[in-house]
Order: C-alpha cells, then sequence, then structure tokens
C-alpha cells in the first residue's frame, strides 16, 4: 500500500523531532551544572568526559580531575563507568544572624545562587560584623595602655592592634624573627595594597583563578582576602615602631578563587591549590592560608576539597584553615577544617580588654569538634574576635556595614575563625623562618606542644579539648620547643590520598549524648580516656573569661592528635557503625557512593555571619 505523501511527510517531521531530542537531551550546555570527574589521571578523566560528549572546561591535577559541564544523561553514563567518580560543583550560600546585612544580603545571594554562569561556594569565614565599628587604638608614647576605639578617625601611625602581642609575635618580632624569607599563600578573595602595608616586592606571584582565568590579581573587590593577609603578614608599622601584623616581613603569594560577592565554587578553589602546589618551589611556599569552609557532605577523604587540601600537605606545605562560625554546638568543623593532618584554628577574643588576658575566653561562633570520623578539632585557638586590619572603603564588605569601616584609614573591624586562621598562618611562618627544617607534622606537633589552654581558678581546664584544642599559640614558646612526633600519629597521608587506607579519631559518645577521648591502648581500647577536659557534656561557658595557663599539665599530651585505620569497623557505643554509614545527629547532606552527590540533597550553607566579639 502506497503512503500518502503529507502522512510520509509528518512521519519524517516526527522522526526528526525525536532524533533531534535525543541529540539534545545528551549534549550539554552554558547552563548545564558543572561537574567534577575524576579518575586514576587527569588524561584517562579527559577521555572519560569526551566519550560522552562533553567538554573539558578546566583540568584540576592535584585531584587527578577535570571540570565539566554535563547533562544528566552524560552524568548518569559516566558515574556508571568503572573506577570513575563524579562530583557536582557545590553550590554554597551566604547567610547571616541579623541586622542590617539582612535584607541586601538575602537578595544577593538569591541573584548569585539563582546565575547560570556558575555554581557557587562562598568565602568564609564569612566576615562577621557588628556595630562594634573601631579598632584598639593608642597614642603616639609605646607606653600607652591602648584601649577599645568607638569611632574615633585614628591616624594609622597611631594605631596599635594587639594580637601579635596576644600570641608573643611581638617578641619574636624585636629579636627579628619577622617570617623572613619563609612565604604564605593566600587563597581568598584577592588583596588590595594599601601603602602603609608595605607589600611591595614581598608579593612574588598572583593568580586570578575566578571564571576560569589565569591572569594576575588585580584586586579584591570583597575585601576579606585584603583583611586576613593584612593580619598574616602585614608590614604596617606605627609611630612607636610596633608592627601590627603577625610576620610582617614574610613573603606572599596571593590566589584569587572568590568573586567580588564572596562567592567562588569548589572547581576555582581546587584549580587555585593546584596552581600553589605547582609552583610551591619556585616561590618556597611554606604556608597556605584557608580561610574558608562549607559544612561536611561526605567523609573527610571523599571530598575532592580535602584531597587537594591533603595533597598541599603532603607536599610539605602547612596548611592552616578556619575551623568554622557554627559554634558552640559540637560537630561543626567546617570543611576543610576537618582534614585530620592540617592545623585547624578556632577563635578567642579579648573581652575588649587588650591587656587584660585573665578575661579572655572562647569565641561562641567558633566551632568545635569532633569531626564526624571522631578527630579533635580544632587543634588550637588564636585571636579572632573585632579584629582590625587593613581593607579599602570600596570594598564590597566596606560598603554593606559601613560602621565597622574607618574610612579614613582604610581598616575594618571584624571576628572570625578567618582572622584566627591568618593569626596561626603568621605564627607558622615566625617558626619556619627560626628552623626552615621543619616539616608540617612537626610545625603542627610544635604548636600544639606549646599552646596555652584555658583554665579555671582551680586549675582545670575552662574548655574542653573539642572546643579549644590544645589551646592558645604561643609564637615564643613554639619557636623554642624541641618536641617531635606529637601530631598526625598513626595516620598516613600517602594510603589516605591513595585510597588503600582511610582514619577515624579517638573521639566517642556516650549514652547520655557526651562526647570524651577514648583510651586508645591496650586491652581497655575504646573505653574512656580519665583526663581532664577529655570528656564533654556540650555547655558552653560564653561570657565569662579565663586564665591561659602555660603550666597546665596534660595526663596524656596531645594522644587525641593521633588516628587509627578506618578499616577496624569500631562501632560507637552509641551504636554507630562508621564503617557502614554513620546517622549524624543533625541532617547532613551526602555524596552518594562513588562521589557523587546524593540526589535530592540540599546545598549546604556557608559559614554564618555573627556578631563581633
Amino acid at each position: 500500500m502506497k503512503m500518502p505523501v503529507l502522512s510520509s511527510l509528518v512521519l519524517s517531521l516526527a522522526a526528526l523531532s525525536l532524533t533531534g531530542a535525543t541529540v539534545a537531551t545528551r549534549t550539554a550546555s552554558a547552563f548545564s551544572p558543572r561537574y567534577l570527574v575524576q579518575d586514576g589521571s587527569v588524561s584517562a578523566a579527559r577521555e572519560r568526559v569526551a566519550s560522552v560528549g562533553a567538554v573539558v572546561e578546566r583540568e584540576l591535577g592535584i585531584v587527578h580531575a577535570v571540570a565539566a559541564r554535563l547533562n544528566p544523561w552524560q552524568a548518569q553514563r559516566l558515574r556508571a563507568m568503572s573506577g570513575v567518580s563524579v562530583f557536582a560543583d557545590r553550590t554554597l550560600s551566604m547567610r547571616q544572624s541579623s541586622g542590617l546585612l539582612g535584607g541586601l544580603t538575602s537578595t544577593l545571594t538569591s541573584t548569585v545562587s539563582d546565575a547560570a554562569s556558575s555554581t557557587l561556594v562562598t568565602a568564609n569565614q564569612v566576615p562577621v560584623v557588628s556595630s562594634v565599628t573601631t579598632s584598639v587604638v593608642s597614642a603616639a608614647s609605646g607606653d600607652s595602655v591602648p584601649q577599645d576605639g568607638t569611632g574615633v578617625n585614628t591616624p594609622t601611625i597611631l594605631y596599635q592592634t594587639n594580637y601579635p602581642m596576644e600570641v608573643g609575635a611581638n617578641t619574636l618580632q624585636q629579636k627579628g624573627i619577622t617570617g623572613q624569607d619563609v612565604t604564605i599563600a593566600m587563597l581568598d578573595s584577592g588583596l588590595w595594597q594599601a601603602l602603609t602595608q608595605n607589600y611591595g616586592a614581598r608579593i612574588l606571584g598572583t593568580v586570578d583563578v575566578t571564571t576560569a582565568g589565569s591572569g594576575p590579581v588585580l584586586g579584591d573587590p570583597y575585601g576579606h582576602g585584603t583583611h586576613i593577609t593584612s593580619i598574616a603578614a602585614g608590614g604596617a608599622v606605627n609611630i612607636s615602631g610596633n608592627y601590627l601584623g603577625i610576620a610582617p616581613q614574610a613573603n606572599l603569594v596571593i590566589v584569587r578563587a572568590f568573586n567580588g560577592e564572596g562567592a567562588g565554587s569548589y572547581v576555582d578553589v581546587i584549580a587555585g591549590l593546584d596552581w600553589i602546589v605547582a609552583h610551591q618551589h619556585q616561590y618556597n611556599i611554606r604556608v597556605l592560608n584557608l580561610s574558608f569552609g562549607a559544612t561536611p557532605e561526605s567523609y573527610y577523604w571523599n571530598d575532592p576539597l580535602n584531597q587537594a587540601v591533603m595533597a598541599a600537605w603532603k607536599a610539605g606545605i602547612v596548611v592552616v584553615v578556619a575551623a568554622g562560625n557554627s559554634g558552640p554546638s559540637p560537630m561543626t568543623i567546617d570543611v576543610p577544617g576537618n582534614v585530620p593532618y592540617v592545623i585547624t584554628a578556632g577563635a578567642l577574643t579579648d573581652n575588649y580588654t587588650p591587656y587584660d588576658l585573665d578575661d579572655d575566653r572562647l569565641a561562641s561562633f567558633s566551632s568545635a569538634g569532633p569531626t564526624y570520623e571522631g578527630f579533635v578539632k580544632p587543634e588550637v585557638i588564636a585571636p579572632g574576635g573585632h579584629m582590625v586590619a587593613s581593607m579599602s572603603s570600596n570594598s564590597y564588605l566596606a560598603n554593606i556595614d559601613p560602621g565597622s569601616m574607618n574610612a579614613t584609614q582604610e581598616m575594618f573591624t571584624m571576628s572570625g575563625t578567618s582572622m584566627a586562621a591568618a593569626v596561626t598562618s603568621g605564627v607558622v611562618a615566625l617558626m619556619l623562618q627560626a628552623d626552615p627544617a621543619l616539616t608540617p607534622d612537626t610545625v603542627k606537633c610544635r604548636l600544639l606542644a606549646s599552646a596555652r589552654p584555658g583554665v579555671t581558678s582551680s586549675g582545670t581546664l575552662a574548655y574542653s579539648v573539642f572546643e579549644q584544642g590544645a589551646g592558645l599559640i604561643n609564637a615564643v614558646s613554639a619557636v623554642n620547643s624541641t618536641m617531635t612526633g606529637c601530631a598526625n600519629q598513626g595516620l598516613n597521608i600517602s594510603a589516605d590520598l591513595a585510597g588503600t587506607e582511610h582514619f577515624g579519631g579517638p573521639a566517642n559518645q556516650d549514652v547520655n549524648g557526651n562526647f570524651y577521648v577514648m583510651n586508645m591502648a591496650g586491652s581497655t581500647w575504646g573505653g574512656s580516656q580519665s583526663a581532664d577536659g577529655y570528656s564533654w557534656s556540650t555547655t558552653f561557658n560564653s561570657t565569662q573569661g579565663y586564665n591561659w595557663s602555660a603550666g597546665y599539665a596534660w595526663s596524656q599530651p596531645y594522644g587525641w592528635s593521633e588516628g587509627y585505620p578506618w578499616t577496624n569497623d569500631y562501632t560507637w557505643n552509641t551504636g554507630y557503625a562508621w564503617s557502614k554509614g554513620y546517622a549524624w545527629s543533625k541532617s547532613v547532606p551526602w555524596w552518594g557512593a562513588g562521589g557523587s552527590k546524593a540526589s535530592g540533597s540540599t546545598p549546604a550553607s556557608i559559614v554564618p555571619w555573627v556578631p563581633n566579639q
């Protein structure tokens, strides 16, 4: 039977339409989600992406991965391939507690989150802003006692920050230990160079990896990177001859991975880490500061950002990470601060009495451990309350919170574990100038061994190890320390990165919900370690200040910095079998098996805005 011409034409058009639809479903567009595709090597990952008709946007050699935009069909095909892990590029949004930032930041968040150009992460510790607007200021005399200012536009030459004194950096500076010849890499939102900071030739290299770029850093429209860089390595000097930063003669490498609203992607951050490790020897990069974070969505070893951070540590770079601003609740440590190898810093406030150390306290926003794998975090704490540092008055942050901006002197006040991490990075640079042969593990060991825990009037710990770690860092004691072998014991970073072995820490939780450190030795392994501060009922002393004592006698020094092979299949007392998937005490979205983000999970939120403390 001969088919009518019209019917034949309709069927042909229908077939063409179906073919076109099939092609469309198998072709990613600029609006398709971005993924990290990981295999045994970059070339293998590139071949896998090409096999499904997708285009590689960027190579991420540090984690043997590439970035590509994939449609659902392509992502499904890749996930089904043996040896391939597929990670959705995480979407993270900025959030805040209250105040003038509420409406504006929510609007900006909505706009950024809905943008089709990329999946965004927010730079953290997203600054912590408050109505307390100015720094500690001093008169021209070096003998004057600084007072907390209340809006006075004091000339920069009269400013006196107290955080170098609080950690002992000023004493080392007077001895010529200033971080000279040690390079700190700052991976953040860029750098605006105030002339008073005396950066000059100390900036050895810069790169802007945002939007797949590779050009130099031309500024810091957001402001966060400028603030923390001046804390760690600013060279400003006041009229008394005191430095305002921690390591004022350290060299710097500036990597911009966050945009003008403080947002960036996992791909950009990992690309920045890749660049840093690749240029490590060219610029003598010994320290890496990471003042950002996100809620964990997997075990530490499955997260590609954590894998990149571990690779940097293995390469010989001391990585310092902000703990997060989600405290004082337990188990609030951010990625990548949950990596057991790195130094994770919590925050202390001087309680607005800069020269009275006896009333200093842990900042209530400072995130607490343990991590989901049982590691004690943070390891140390450092000043992070109402920190004054450099920032352009034209930056995003200065414009949304003008009350915290001293526009005349281009100084901004904010709080957060971002700032605590920057202080710690500066102290590490001082340690490495004093002894360039130190390995990352030894740096961590000596930093812990020399820290001063907060203690009560009766001599017991004021905060548990899950809140303060070993305590407040002390630069002088860290430089003078001879301790070795007291950090990262029982861990194997090579096996961890190779995927042949992973590790858990000694933290546990009893039937009443209290956290404690297990006895890791002998036949009582798994039982509670009887020691001051090793058990935590999760109560937090939010207002009382304490003495930070160098004379506290640890019952088992830093045993909680150890790990054990995950293959032990240890079952928590509460019935959680971690090797089979731990049922977290709060809702946490997970990347599913094979490293792919679990379907139906919602984006995590970045560290919240909190008031200055």
